[in-house]
């Protein structure tokens, strides 16, 4: 498995990628179907990233297949581009083989070259395997979003985590 950043030549593999993971994940944003994101504007996006010094995305490769995702999207003003708000996706067949961690490790070497401080993401409270991949990547809850989410029909709740890295 290789982890590295996304390039343009990606988005058409990329935009798969996340249909993918949105058709067999129960908890992500964007439900099965709903993402319309077409090549050339995931292109464009990824070249608008590469730009933003304090944004990034990696992927996980297998064989020559994505398999895996983690986009970083860093603050905009002065006062929070010390920080990155985090979106993970893997595929569920890759699940539990070492690619979040990987991804993760990944990102914070990017995070420490780019004197990134605080990571954030957050999770449905019912996520068991994002809760124990982000609990051992280090990340903390730091509070509750209630009813931040509709899910069959039923409001969820999600937990605001983050996890802050110390700068040589």
């Amino acid at each position: 498995m290789k982890i590295r950043q996304v390039s343009p030549d990606d988005a058409a593999a990329f935009v798969n990628l996340m249909k993918e993971v949105e058709n067999e994940a129960s908890f992500m944003l964007f439900e099965s179907g709903e993402r319309k994101t077409t090549v050339e504007e995931q292109r464009e996006r990824i070249e608008e990233m590469e730009r933003d010094r304090h944004s990034r995305i990696f992927v996980a490769e297998r064989s020559g297949e994505l398999i895996g995702y983690l986009i970083a999207i860093g603050g905009q003003a002065k006062r929070n581009n010390h920080s990155v708000y985090l979106v993970i996706g893997i595929r569920k067949e890759d699940q539990g083989q070492g690619v979040g961690s990987a991804l993760f490790t990944e990102l914070e070497k990017w995070a420490n070259d780019h004197r990134i401080h605080r990571l954030e993401l957050n999770v449905v409270t019912r996520n068991e395997a994002g809760l124990a991949l982000y609990r051992k990547a280090g990340f903390e809850v730091e509070g509750l979003k209630r009813h931040s989410l509709v899910i069959d029909d039923e409001f969820v709740d999600e937990y605001y985590m983050s996890k802050l890295l110390a700068h040589n």
